[in-house]
């Protein structure tokens, strides 16, 4: 005879305290509907560039299916190393580089390395979610600080920020371009900011991820905190090649550390996954090094660029839409006057309009009242997404 708890087996409180995606809540609504048109996930509607898949296939047929180091191969370190330094023009090694499964693996690797239970974050704000929920698996307690909408554009209060990074503060989480708004950090906010945290010893974690998604004329890569850091500030970069080469389920990303925390780095790796799996690597090698691929990313580029023009423009024509100004990312994020609560109206949308957008509030509760709308797709699709949009408009 078994004798039973009072209390069922549950996850530890720091596990069940964590929001659930409300991204997934709508799109699990509507993804086994054909009818729905989805804009809810920050990926491209294409593929994979033909180069850097038949790389993977190349390296699987080379039986390519064992351990490798787990900082990556050398030959991707090196050509990620080489791929920073020239796009801005700075001298990185490939010692300060290490491959992660995944941006967002990368972004777990780089708060294990520093955050201890207790610690506090801040957190610029609105957010993925993963990144302000990861903090608190680790039991540091995260500060909000959002970002505000001052002449319909997205802009950070630099000296406000500066004044919540006191020296209780462990780490500033930033991510620019920024998942949802599209806001784009400025050098100079960056050097101010790095300048206030290097005398406070607070770290640095920044998500660069989209950092090649800027729509700025004349620039090809958005700021990077790289360009105005020391080898050994107190910093930790995290990028992937989800966005820039169209490789999200490839789940390969990237981190940039000081040369010191690199082997602390390789422990933790070895206990998370282990490594990265070779044709993977093989993959991504293909993404940095291969002669078509410069220009498949200044296609890529130019095609979001277009979808982009084609859905801001058509959005602002449409009555009751409040969508401010911003730079970066994939994703158009905007309001429609009437509908306070995100979560309902994307619910709805998806039931009665066949239209698949994320709610605001999935990015913290500064997003409530607002809607992502992934902008990586093709025109006309685009273009039915607005019609359907339209429609409902006007109906409700």
């Amino acid at each position: 005879m078994h004798q039973h708890l009072a209390s069922p087996p549950q996850a530890r409180q720091a596990v069940l305290d964590l929001a659930p995606s409300r991204i997934r809540e709508v799109a699990n609504a509507g993804m086994d509907r054909s009818d729905v048109v989805p804009f809810w996930f920050g990926e491209s509607d294409q593929p994979t560039p033909a180069f850097i898949r038949a790389a993977a296939v190349e390296s699987l047929e080379r039986n390519n299916t064992f351990y490798t180091q787990n900082l990556g191969r050398p030959a991707l370190r090196t050509a990620i190393a080489s791929y920073i330094s020239r796009l801005r023009n700075i001298t990185l090694g490939p010692n300060r580089v290490g491959v992660a499964s995944s941006g967002v693996s990368a972004l777990m690797l780089g708060s294990q390395l520093v955050l201890s239970p207790g610690d506090r974050v801040v957190v610029v704000t609105p957010i993925w979610p993963n990144i302000a929920e990861i903090p608190k698996i680790l039991g540091a307690e995260v500060t909000r600080f959002p970002l505000s909408v001052r002449s319909n554009r997205w802009q950070l209060d630099l000296d406000h920020l500066l004044a919540t990074l006191t020296d209780d503060v462990r780490m500033l989480v930033i991510n620019s371009p920024n998942n949802p708004t599209g806001w784009t950090i400025s050098t100079e906010q960056q050097a101010a900011i790095l300048a206030h945290c290097r005398q406070r010893g607070i770290w640095i974690l920044s998500d660069e991820v989209y950092d090649r998604l800027v729509f700025t004329p004349g620039q090809t890569a958005a700021p990077s905190m790289l360009s105005v850091a020391d080898p050994e500030d107190r910093l930790i970069v995290v990028n992937s090649f989800s966005k820039t080469w169209r490789m999200t389920g490839w789940r390969l990303g990237w981190l940039v550390l000081p040369t010191n925390l690199v082997p602390q780095l390789e422990k933790l790796i070895e206990y998370n996954t282990s490594c990265v799996p070779e044709f993977v690597q093989a993959g991504g090698l293909a993404a940095l090094t291969d002669p078509a691929s410069a220009a498949t990313v200044t296609q890529i580029h130019r095609e979001l660029g277009e979808a982009r023009a084609t859905l801001l423009t058509a959005l602002r024509q449409l009555p009751g839409v409040t969508l401010p100004e911003a730079d970066g990312a994939m994703y158009a994020f905007f309001r429609v006057d009437g509908h306070a609560d995100s979560l309902a109206l994307a619910k709805r949308l998806v039931a009665e309009a066949g239209l698949g957008l994320a709610p605001g509030s999935a990015f913290g509760d500064e997003g409530e009242g607002w809607l992502r709308w992934c902008f990586a797709a093709a025109p006309e699709r685009i273009n039915t997404g607005v019609d359907r949009l339209r429609s409902f408009l006007r109906q409700s």
